[in-house]
């Protein structure tokens, strides 16, 4: 399975992200923010705090999201 090795938040967010297959994407989390579990995201602040966990991207407040929705759904750099 591949798994999330670094992010970094990035303005309008989105997510540069590099997975353990050496690969560098990037994720547009936008369409999720109006989810209850992500609308603390929409504050810039909050989302800046974004970091790897267990292999995939966490925020404070045990917000995560699956690893393979980041790689499925991203794009390449």
């Amino acid at each position: 399975m591949i798994r999330v090795a670094g992010v970094v938040p990035e303005s309008n967010f989105h997510l540069g992200l590099t997975f353990t297959n050496h690969e560098k994407r990037r994720f547009d989390m936008r369409p999720y923010l109006d989810l209850p579990v992500f609308q603390p995201l929409k504050n810039p602040s909050f989302f800046a705090l974004a970091s790897v966990s267990y292999g995939t991207v966490v925020w404070p407040g045990d917000i995560d999201i699956a690893p393979e929705t980041l790689y499925n759904l991203s794009r390449g750099e």
